[in-house]
C-alpha cells in the first residue's frame, strides 16, 4: 500500500520544514508520496517545500477543503493521509494506518496532545480520545483509503470551515472510523495569540452554529469576528 501525504498550507514557512523532516524521517524506506497544496502563500512555504524535495504546488481554489482536494486528485497512494502544517504524526504513523486499514477500519485519526504544558489543553487533548463528532478536528489527521474517498466525493470544496467534521460525519455514516491510540502533536499556537477562553468560546459557537445549519460564510465571519488567525 502506498500512503499519500497531503498538507494543506497558507504561509506555513515556520512549520512547513520541521514537519517535512519529521516525514520524511519516518518514512523512509517506505512506500509513501509527500504532496503540499499551497494556498496562496506570501512567503517561504513553498520554497521551503520544494528544497525538501516533495511534490508541491499551488491550488486553483484557495480554500483548505479545495486544496486537500486538489492533494488527493494528484495522489498515487492507496491511502490518502491529511495533516496540518502545525501537526506531527508519530513516528510509527505509516505503520498504524496500515494496521487499521489491513484490520477493517478504512477511516480514522489520531488522538493529539498540544506541544504546551497548559493544563486546560491537556484537558482537551485528554478528550480527543473519545467517540464523539465534538471531539474530533482535522488537527487530529485524518486517513482514508482513496477508494472510499472517491466514493463520498471527497472534501465539500463550497466548505471555507468545517469541512472535516463534514467529511468524518460521511464516513462514519458508511465505514468503521478508528481512533488511533497514539498522539500527534499540535501546535497551541492559536491559544497563545488569543487565549484559551477566546478559542473556546470560539470553537463551541461556531461548532453549534454549524449543526444549527448556518450558511459557511455566517461561520467563517463568525470565527473570523471571535479570533485573531491567519486564514487556517
Amino acid at each position: 500500500m502506498i500512503i499519500s501525504i497531503i498538507i494543506p498550507t497558507y504561509n506555513e514557512q515556520d512549520t512547513i520544514s520541521e514537519l517535512l523532516c519529521s516525514l520524511k524521517k519516518h518514512s523512509c524506506g517506505k512506500s509513501v508520496e509527500i504532496i503540499v497544496v499551497d494556498g496562496g502563500s506570501h512567503d517561504n512555504t513553498l520554497t521551503e517545500a520544494e528544497e525538501a524535495g516533495v511534490i508541491c504546488f499551488e491550488s486553483v481554489l484557495k480554500r483548505r477543503s479545495a486544496q486537500m482536494n486538489a492533494g488527493a486528485e494528484r495522489a498515487s497512494g492507496d491511502i490518502l493521509y491529511f495533516v496540518h502544517a502545525d501537526s506531527i504524526p508519530p513516528p510509527t504513523f505509516i505503520d498504524d494506518i496500515k494496521t487499521a486499514v489491513d484490520e477493517g477500519h478504512p477511516a480514522g485519526c489520531f488522538r493529539f496532545q498540544f506541544n504546551s504544558d497548559h493544563p486546560l489543553l491537556k484537558i482537551n487533548a485528554y478528550c480527543t480520545r473519545f467517540d464523539r463528532i465534538m471531539c474530533r478536528g482535522g488537527d487530529q489527521t485524518l486517513y482514508i483509503t482513496k477508494s472510499l474517498f472517491s466514493r463520498l466525493g471527497g472534501y465539500r470544496d463550497d466548505y471555507i470551515i468545517m469541512e472535516d467534521y463534514d467529511l468524518i460525519e460521511r464516513i462514519q455514516n458508511k465505514a468503521s472510523f478508528k481512533i488511533i491510540p497514539k498522539n500527534v502533536i499540535v501546535s497551541a499556537r492559536k491559544y497563545e495569540q488569543n487565549n484559551y477562553l477566546k478559542v473556546q468560546t470560539a470553537n463551541f459557537t461556531v461548532f453549534m452554529m454549524y449543526f444549527w445549519g448556518c450558511s459557511q460564510e455566517k461561520l467563517h465571519e463568525t470565527y473570523a469576528q471571535l479570533l485573531s488567525l491567519p486564514k487556517f
